[in-house]
């Protein structure tokens, strides 16, 4: 018996407690994969709740007021972003005036996201811009009639809703550059505060120190001085200041002010991508954007802004530029610049960056597809030549596309613009006394064009639908770059923040 318990107790001994410490092993091993369930369950949960509080923040406009709307593109994306001056919602205790005053858009730039994800360029469209407005919805449902030669800020405020018109800026907009505008935020002035100080402050720059006087004109006295001159960082009240300054800078134009908004915006994007660009490290600006701003329903949520921010990691600094729209003084308002900014909105439409370069990966493929084009014949030379073009038809941007075309082959623009009848079939080519050979030689650049001569000077072109419809002629005069003098005016998100900092 003593033996037969003793074998007893080994079988214990070298059986069961082998089995216990198995199951103890398996206990410790099923614990941790519950507490690495669970914390996951917990930080899962967690993030769902900050999504569903930034779902909570963001508000968005109706795009019932959006019309008229130019085609989708595969090339590239455009994000229209407007900065306005309003003082409702607690904005008067940043800038002061009229709690009431529902203000206009006061900083303006269209965002272009080329196809390739890896170049981005930014366009200023200065306030005082002379344009025309289409007809815009208000609020009471009714809508207004087209306006022509009104300042651009002016769009925002029609219907004088307490939240603005940013679907009529976007028809303005969208009217003005022939791009189909895919988003729209709005920021005011209390969001762009608080999204300088979750990023922990902005690297800017001045040229001179700038006194209260600087900020507001209609102070007696220059006061306090608020910047030093140099580099410095801003956040905040500060930041806005910054932005804000006009009148004490350069000739305290606007389009000087433009500079330093897009040094700033160069800047921020520069902190931003240095401080990784990832859903944890976007989250704390995601939660002070979307506590002031307003959005186009397809960025309405914070999974879609994350996802579009996200979207641009790839995006290097210096192949980020910013622009203004080409621009001349008229009186005390902004004139447009033609044919270059014809120009510019074609390179964008066609994915081309400013200096020339293919960014969407499809133009190469389709030229070495494609026969050589007839609307561009190599042997035309048009030096000494000056002709005016303007487009016959509705087809937005075909007067650029033309004026490129003749460019290329020597003739001298002088000027483009629309036909006062906009339903020509063909091309017509108008001379005047003893310039026949000349139009004839434009007309080479237009297979099919009329030839006509008529008692004024001067070569005129009027582009009918035939030019619109043929396909080699598009591509036959995308732009290789925008004019010189626009492309050699824009700054990199890399480039030196004390750099070109004012105008005049």
């Amino acid at each position: 018996m003593a033996g037969s318990h003793q074998v007893s107790g080994q079988r214990q001994a070298g059986g069961r407690a082998p089995a216990a410490g198995r199951q103890r092993k398996r206990s410790k091993t099923m614990f941790g994969i519950t507490l690495a369930v669970s914390l996951l369950v917990l930080l899962t949960a967690g993030a769902g709740w900050i999504y569903i509080q930034l779902d909570g923040n963001i508000e968005t406009f109706g795009t019932d007021g959006i019309s008229g709307r130019p085609p989708a593109s595969a090339n590239g994306s455009n994000v229209l972003v407007i900065g306005t001056d309003a003082r409702t919602g607690g904005n008067n205790a940043f800038a002061g005036g009229n709690k009431n005053d529902i203000g206009r858009s006061d900083t303006v730039f269209l965002l272009h996201v080329y196809a390739d994800q890896k170049h981005a360029a930014a366009v200023s469209i200065p306030r005082d811009t002379l344009v025309d407005i289409p007809a815009c919805k208000l609020p009471d449902g009714s809508w207004t009639s087209p306006q022509s030669n009104t300042v651009f800020n002016a769009a925002y405020s029609v219907g004088q809703s307490a939240k603005g018109n940013p679907a009529c800026t976007q028809n303005t907009v969208e009217k003005l550059t022939g791009l189909r505008v895919d988003h729209t935020v709005v920021v005011d002035f209390k969001g762009f505060a608080k999204m300088t100080e979750a990023v922990g402050g902005v690297q800017v720059c001045l040229p001179q120190d700038i006194y209260q006087k600087d900020l507001n004109p209609n102070r007696p006295t220059r006061g306090d001085q608020i910047f030093a001159k140099g580099p410095q960082s801003v956040s905040g009240q500060k930041a806005l200041d910054y932005v804000r300054i006009r009148h004490g800078i350069g000739d305290g134009s606007d389009i000087g002010r433009i500079k330093r908004q897009q040094a700033f915006v160069a800047s921020l994007l520069k902190k931003v991508k240095s401080d990784g660009m990832s859903p944890t490290s976007l989250l704390p600006l995601a939660n002070a954007a979307t506590e002031s701003l307003t959005v186009d329903p397809g960025l309405g949520s914070a999974q879609k802004l994350i996802s579009f921010a996200m979207s641009l990691r790839d995006i290097d600094l210096h192949n980020t530029k910013f622009v203004t729209l080409p621009w001349r003084y008229q009186g005390a308002r902004v004139a447009i610049v033609h044919p270059d900014a014809e120009a510019l909105w074609s390179a964008l439409k066609a994915d081309r960056t400013l200096d020339g370069q293919d960014a969407g990966k499809h133009h190469d493929e389709q030229a070495s597809d494609s026969p050589p084009s007839p609307s561009a014949p190599e042997s035309v030379s048009g030096t000494g030549i000056s002709i005016a073009v303007y487009n016959g038809t509705t087809v937005t941007g075909l007067a650029a596309r033309a004026a490129d075309a003749l460019k290329k082959h020597g003739f001298t623009v002088t000027s483009t613009g629309t036909a006062v009848v906009r339903t020509e079939s063909k091309t017509v080519i108008e001379y005047g006394p003893g310039q026949r050979d000349q139009a004839e030689k434009a007309a080479q650049v237009f297979p099919g064009a009329e030839v006509t001569a008529t008692a004024k000077s001067g070569i005129k072109v009027i582009l009918g639908k035939a030019y619109a419809a043929d396909p080699a002629s598009a591509a036959s005069t995308a732009p290789s770059a925008v004019p010189s003098g626009v492309a050699g005016g824009a700054r990199s998100a890399d480039d030196d923040p004390c750099s070109d900092l004012s105008h005049g």
